[in-house]
Order: C-alpha cells, then sequence, then structure tokens
C-alpha cells in the first residue's frame, strides 16, 4: 500500500507569463533603437555637420536661413564652399560663429583682381566664375592682389557685392585669409527648406587651368 503523498504540479501564472513575454519583446528591440541613434550620434561628431547660414553672402547659390551639411573630413580645395570658424570677429554679437564662403586661393596662391568687371586671376590665370556668381554682380568692385600665406586660403561670397570676405578684412591681424584650420566642414547639400534642397557645386571645373603656385 503506498503511502508517499501526491503533489500537485505547480501551476503558472498566467499573467506571470505575459510579462516575461513583454518584457523579453521589449528588450529585443534595445539594438535596433540605440545602434541607429549611436550610428546617427558618431556620424555627427566625426563626419558631417549641419549648420545655418547667417547671411545672404552665397546668394544665389545658399539663400539666408538655408540649413546646409558639410562633410568633416574632405580637404578643402579651390573652389568648395566650406564652412569655417570666425577668424578675427568678421562675425558681428549675436550671429553666431560660423560663417561659410567659397575658397578662391590656397597656400602659396596669388589671387587678384583690378577691380569693376574684371576677372580674378589666380596666379596670373583669369577665370570665369559665372557659373556661380550671382546674376549682375561683378568678380569684384574692389581691386585687390594677395598672396596666400602658408595654411592659410582666400575666401570670397558668390554674392560678391554684398559678402564682407576675405577682401574686407585685409586689415584684419591674418590680412583677410583664413587658417586652414578653422575650416570645420566642406558644405556639400543644402536640406532645409524641402523646397531648396540641392546639391552644392564646387565648380572646380572653373579652376582646372590654374597654375600651382611657385
Amino acid at each position: 500500500m503506498a503511502t508517499g503523498k501526491h503533489v500537485a504540479p505547480r501551476r503558472t501564472n498566467p499573467a506571470d507569463e505575459s510579462g516575461t513575454d513583454t518584457v523579453g519583446e521589449l528588450l529585443s528591440w534595445v539594438p535596433w533603437i540605440v545602434v541607429p541613434v549611436v550610428v546617427v550620434a558618431l556620424v555627427r561628431v566625426f563626419l558631417l555637420g549641419t549648420y545655418v547660414i547667417p547671411s545672404g553672402s552665397m546668394l544665389d547659390t545658399i539663400q539666408l536661413e538655408d540649413r546646409v551639411a558639410a562633410i568633416k573630413v574632405m580637404k578643402p580645395e579651390r573652389g568648395d564652399i566650406v564652412v569655417f570658424r570666425d577668424p578675427d570677429n568678421w562675425l558681428t554679437a549675436g550671429k553666431g560663429e560660423y560663417l561659410i564662403k567659397r575658397v578662391i586661393g590656397m597656400p602659396g596662391d596669388t589671387v587678384s583682381c583690378d577691380g569693376g568687371g574684371a576677372p580674378l586671376k589666380i596666379n596670373g590665370v583669369a577665370i570665369d566664375e559665372s557659373s556661380y556668381l550671382r546674376s549682375g554682380v561683378n568678380p569684384s568692385d574692389q581691386a585687390f592682389s594677395v598672396t596666400v600665406g602658408e595654411g592659410m586660403m582666400w575666401v570670397m561670397g558668390d554674392n560678391r557685392s554684398g559678402s564682407a570676405d576675405s577682401r574686407a578684412h585685409q586689415n584684419d591681424a591674418n590680412g583677410g585669409q583664413v587658417p586652414l584650420d578653422n575650416v570645420v566642414g566642406v558644405a556639400v547639400f543644402t536640406f532645409w527648406p524641402l523646397t531648396r534642397m540641392h546639391v552644392l557645386d564646387s565648380h572646380h571645373d572653373v579652376f582646372a587651368s590654374v597654375p600651382e603656385a611657385q
């Protein structure tokens, strides 16, 4: 005659199982949420920056208050549109710390213009900037001639008559030239407002005939 006690099987609470399943399902989504956030953060920190245009100096290429994206790891060349930190208090108070202009001269280049409707010359060669200058605007109403120093660049806005660029700051500490170390990125496209979203052309072809600085 059996004397052992009958032990009833332990009944699981359906609510417990449901809670466990819910937690597990939520945890399974964590990598899909965290990884993209981390990737975007790394891209923003190391590869791509976004900036608001503070003035109309780059009209009609870029409009006032447009948002642009700039690649941080690109080395600037003649023709590139670059975002850079204010080198010598070019900006007035409340205008931020970044400017955007087109690179015209690189280290060793001699950049000159006779003013009026005369074309810009780089290392003695005239360039045709009609592909990006604002319609009706001269290359420079102001005559000048400069040789770009080591580690520096000469920048100008596409809206030459409305751009306080390198020409306007020749009496500053750097003579209107901008340290290459101040460049935070090469602008590649505008993304806001969506109606004006477009790729920014560096127009390297404009500078193709320019000889290297001697």
